[in-house]
């Protein structure tokens, strides 16, 4: 069994910690390291983790460490992971993967370099529900998807993380990324042009944000995503045959279908989504899968589709005219 291993030790370790608590015969929950021994200490004993590091350091010492999740804010995420790589451990690295393309490269070449797996812990890429869509597309329920809408909206301005530049805040890394990667798996990448506008916050970053994809085919995606503002995370995929409606972009409960009917449309079938701990389990599967077959990247979310989508978060922001303090150029 692997030792699992966490790095950070704030809200979303929790969330993982939490998964790997209903995982006891999967994978065992090994280490989490805080830059606080105490705060650590309280999160082992919180969620039976057998061991508590006061710094990343020490943690990525042991030798026992197998697989090390990355939990920290986003501008952390490239230090750290390439911390992890050369120390030899397997990383399960948090969305948004970097801050640009440039950073996340540099962590997939050193991956590729040291045989390690590194992989994108982006969890609507592993779950259940991608399957069933994926699914019901290949029936052709609704013929060729020509059209996706996506909104995921929270009023999260009371984060830190989200509001800071230096912390690599705003609404496209953090949840942006993941209307992006709705659109990507409906429609792939062959795009012919990305037009992307924001509304910024009072400290600069990006705190709601539009983006209209055209691709090659004909087709479009229509994104908003907002930290500013609550709605209902909705999904559409249109066809001409009808469309497929998805609950909560970031975490489908249900998928329903409808049919074209006259000018309006009936629902013909609804498709619940498997019970699960939390959906967080099914990335670490996933990780734990790769690492034993030896490979350096899931299936489910390959390095190609990593970058993608951090090229795509870049033009953005190029058209949002945001840059981050620790980027030189963008």
């Amino acid at each position: 069994m692997r030792n699992f291993a966490i790095l950070g030790a704030g809200a979303i370790a929790g969330t993982m910690a939490e998964a790997i608590c209903g995982m006891k015969n999967e994978v065992k929950a090994y280490a989490v390291a805080s830059r606080s021994l105490e705060k650590a200490r309280a999160f082992a004993g919180k969620y039976g983790f057998e061991k508590a590091y006061g710094s990343y350091e020490e943690m990525l010492m042991d030798p026992a460490v197998d697989l090390v999740y990355i939990a920290v804010p986003h501008s952390h995420h490239h230090r750290y992971t390439i911390d992890c790589l050369n120390a030899g451990k397997n990383v399960l690295c948090e969305k948004a993967f970097a801050v640009n393309e440039r950073q996340a490269k540099e962590m997939i070449d050193l991956a590729r370099e040291k045989g390690l797996l590194l992989t994108e812990a982006i969890w609507t890429r592993y779950q259940p529900a991608r399957r069933l869509i994926d699914d019901l597309i290949a029936q052709d329920v609704i013929g060729k998807p020509e059209v996706v809408s996506a909104n995921l909206d929270y009023h999260i301005t009371s984060k830190e993380r989200l509001v800071k530049p230096e912390l690599a805040g705003g609404a496209l890394l953090d949840v942006g990324v993941y209307v992006l990667n709705f659109a990507s798996m409906i429609m792939g990448n062959d795009i012919e042009r990305i037009v992307a506008n924001c509304v910024k916050y009072e400290t600069g970053v990006d705190a709601k944000d539009n983006i209209f994809i055209e691709y090659k085919d004909g087709g479009m995606a229509s994104l908003y995503a907002s930290m500013t503002d609550d709605a209902n995370r909705t999904c559409c995929i249109s066809g001409p045959k009808g469309y497929i409606e998805v609950s909560n972009v970031n975490n489908p409960q249900e998928i329903k279908v409808y049919e074209q009917e006259g000018n309006g449309s009936r629902l013909i079938r609804s498709v619940p989504v498997p019970e699960q701990i939390n959906g967080y389990e099914y990335e670490v599967r996933a990780a734990l899968a790769a690492i034993e077959s030896g490979q350096v990247e899931c299936p489910d979310m390959p390095h190609a589709e990593t970058l993608e989508i951090m090229r795509q978060m870049d033009e953005c922001r190029r058209q949002f005219g945001l840059k981050y303090p620790m980027e030189s150029s963008l």
